[in-house]
């Protein structure tokens, strides 16, 4: 099976890939809580933000087909909880426009407007961080940054573990195709049933098994193998470089009514 890794792209030669991981998690996570806390209605601190996103999509020479066929995977979940927003909000002064017989409020716009480009920078920002770093640093970097290792241990299992399923479901397909299964009646659902609760006991008992050989290995919870590596100066003045530009960029948008809607 052909896998389709997060850090895919992490080996590359750039500056986003040199900064230290540290440096890099503060900095995209500080870009995504400045964006969620901005007003909906504060059109250019969107603008600045964006364009921060591409000066660091272009300083880190990932594909750009990768990062927007990534970050558009949030748009089917943005629409599927936004999209009636504006058909079901009314204004209570400012009326709305009419669609081919459907109302649309203002107010319901801008809603739907405040999800769908919060998500998307929130999206891009972690799809940019994943893709130029690899999964060891990134689990590496938020335990320097004292995550709770719990976290961490079951973020890196799960990882692991979600291609060890796909290559079983995989395997599970292949046997149930060469049983000449169709699919095109309602009573076939019930083989899915029986797949589905294979897989999951599947999965268990490998779960139960790869536990036993790490506790008779001496672990104790503990991630080990990870290298450490020094945060530098040029670390510090680019991420704060990009979080004092973004911060001030929020707070100039804030104390400027004229740049508010």
């Amino acid at each position: 099976m052909k896998h389709s890794y997060l850090d895919k792209y992490s080996n590359l030669d750039s500056l986003i890939h040199h900064l230290d991981v540290r440096a890099k998690i503060i900095m995209f996570f500080a870009l995504i809580i400045l964006a969620v806390s901005t007003p909906a209605a504060s059109y250019y601190a969107f603008i600045v933000y964006w364009a921060i996103l591409l000066i660091l999509l272009f300083l880190s020479r990932l594909p750009w087909v990768h990062v927007v066929k990534r970050s558009l995977i949030v748009i089917p979940f943005v629409f599927m909880v936004a999209i009636f927003i504006p058909f079901l909000k009314t204004d209570a002064v400012g009326g709305g426009y009419n669609l081919v017989g459907l109302n649309m409020s203002r107010s319901g716009l801008l809603v739907l407007w405040n999800v769908l480009v919060k998500s998307c920078i929130s999206v891009t920002s972690l799809v940019i961080l994943s893709s130029s770093t690899s999964f060891k640093d990134l689990m590496r970097g938020f335990e320097r940054l004292k995550v709770p290792p719990i976290i961490i241990a079951i973020s890196s299992f799960m990882y692991r573990y979600l291609f060890i399923v796909g290559d079983e479901a995989l395997r599970m397909k292949i046997a149930r195709d060469s049983r000449n299964f169709s699919g095109r009646w309602i009573w076939d659902a019930r083989v899915i049933g029986h797949m589905i609760g294979a897989l999951f006991l599947r999965s268990y008992e490998r779960g139960e098994r790869v536990y036993l050989a790490m506790a008779s290995r001496g672990y104790d919870g503990t991630i080990r193998g990870f290298g450490d590596s020094e945060i530098t100066r040029k670390d510090y003045l680019f991420a704060g470089a990009i979080i004092l530009t973004a911060l001030a960029t929020r707070l100039l948008v804030l104390s400027s009514p004229k740049l508010l809607g």
